[in-house]
């Protein structure tokens, strides 16, 4: 299974467009017959073959496979173009090893530490860092803050629909049986991710291919060569691991920062841009490492630290597995599977990245009206067999065409699903709460650990207050001395 997700991730991160998030939601449903370490692991090694596969659309054709390797663009297109893609993706498939490695090692490590803490955690804390997530992800997640927050009442609003689990009251069922259990999240991830992208694909150009020159595709790097860019890939995986932890950031930034951080300590910043292995090198150190970085806080705190986390804490509650500290009181064998599990996985990315980056190259020429109507059939089939129910399918199908139009409006998908995930968490934590103190609110600031949670919570709202003010700043600033520039041109005519 680890093989399988590996190569399939390596698939689709290489066509534009799709990402490891899509690629979990389509294998979310094979998950069902397994037991929940092979299917956690599967859904592991796609996330990290994914992260890899989105730089070998951006290397050969200047177009990003997945967000986190938008930023390998800008220095892996133009070293390809000048007739070294094979070189430049020896770049990126040994950044993205070693960030795996060390996220991986990160996540081994900080786990166990973390979760010594956790583990005096109770409701209120939890509900408390349930908000946290939300928070970060409001601010972080969306250029509009307020377009974030809205998407995170609407995940909120839907994860409320079904059975009350402290009265048994039906809430929002509208008399409809296929509503007493709530929406799946197979259907809604599936709908969100899978059959918004299809349909943005069928909008295009469809009859749009991607061409790329077959030669000089060996895949590799000296001795040398890997010296001269160790110091920017180790940078990297240090930034993508933190910003891994942080939840609702993700690959994206995560390449961007340590990009800009490569080029800021570079001797000679003015060559990035024009194929420099140093831009390359830090973009997919920092991309891979988040994978590791992400898995941290779910596994410690419930928390996923990316969209992709996100997926893939819904396939372990299809399973029963409740995440938190006390997973790795209950459950130590599966914590010490996912370990090593997730070594093995980064390992296996590079054995067969090495032997089958120029295949998925080449799958490059594949026109939009091939690729389209696959994942949209992928999709619809892997929402119909976890519980052969058509209703299922529908609701895919109506969250998809919803999801398409607020995607076109700037809205958030990853704040709405983390959202309808920590829902739930949030509802029961925080009812328990004011059921333990007769409807005292004082119980969420009486607990040193809460205490230290709203200091964090109080943190990040300043933080994302400050950016918001500087931007409109800078923005307004911007407006002004264009309009001065447009006076000055009137008085010299």
């Amino acid at each position: 299974m680890i093989s399988f997700g590996t190569l399939f991730g390596l698939l689709i991160g290489a066509l534009p467009g799709l990402g490891a998030t899509i690629g979990i939601c389509l294998l979310l449903p094979l998950t069902y017959k397994m037991t929940p370490l092979t299917s956690i692991l599967m859904l592991m090694a796609l996330y990290n073959g994914g992260e890899y596969g989105g730089s070998i659309s951006s290397i050969i054709l200047g177009v990003p496979g997945t967000p986190g390797a938008t930023a390998t663009i800008l220095d892996g297109y133009p070293m390809s173009k000048k007739g070294y893609p094979g070189k430049a993706l020896g770049y990126s498939l040994t950044a993205s090893t070693i960030g795996g490695i060390f996220g991986a090692l990160c996540l081994m490590f900080l786990t166990l530490a973390l979760t010594k803490v956790t583990l005096n955690f109770r409701d209120p804390e939890f509900t408390l860092l349930g908000l946290l997530g939300l928070i970060c992800v409001a601010g972080l997640d969306s250029k509009d803050v307020y377009k974030s927050a809205v998407s995170i009442f609407l995940g909120i609003q839907t994860s409320l629909i079904g059975v009350d689990f402290f009265s048994g009251a039906k809430r929002f069922t509208f008399g409809s049986i296929n509503l007493m259990e709530g929406f799946t999240l197979v259907s809604l991830l599936i709908g969100l991710f899978a059959v918004s992208e299809a349909l943005i694909m069928l909008e295009g150009d469809l009859s749009k291919r991607h061409v790329t020159d077959k030669k000089n595709l060996k895949v590799g790097i000296t001795l040398k060569e890997f010296k001269n860019v160790a110091k920017d890939i180790f940078k990297g995986s240090i930034i993508g691991t933190i910003i891994g932890i942080l939840p609702g950031l993700g690959a994206g930034p995560a390449s961007w920062f340590s990009y800009a951080e490569a080029k800021r300590s570079s001797k000679t910043p003015e060559k990035f841009g024009e194929g420099m292995p140093n831009g390359i090198v830090a973009s997919e150190s920092a991309n891979n490492a988040v994978v590791g970085g992400s898995m941290i806080p779910l596994l410690t705190l419930g928390i996923p630290g990316s969209p992709a986390a996100a997926v893939i804490m819904g396939a372990l509650m299809i399973h029963g597995v409740k995440m938190g500290p006390l997973l790795m009181k209950n459950d130590l064998e599966l914590i010490h599977g996912i370990f090593w599990g997730f070594l093995l996985a980064v390992i296996a990315m590079f054995i067969y990245a090495k032997y089958t980056t120029t295949i998925f190259a080449r799958l490059l020429t594949l026109p939009q009206y091939a690729v389209s109507p696959i994942v949209l059939f992928l999709a619809l089939i892997g929402t119909y067999v976890p519980r052969a129910n058509i209703f299922d399918v529908w609701v895919a199908i109506i969250v998809g065409g919803i999801a398409f139009i607020l995607r076109k409006l700037d809205f958030s998908l990853p704040s709405f699903i983390l959202a309808f995930i920590l829902g739930p968490i949030l509802e029961e934590g925080f009812r328990r709460s004011l059921m333990i103190s007769n409807g005292r609110w004082s119980i969420f600031v009486t607990r040193p650990y809460s205490i230290c949670i709203i200091l964090l919570i109080a943190f990040m709202i300043a933080s994302i207050a400050y950016s918001k003010i500087n931007s409109r700043k800078k923005e307004n600033g911007d407006i002004k001395d264009d309009s001065i520039n447009l006076d000055t041109g009137g008085l010299d005519l």
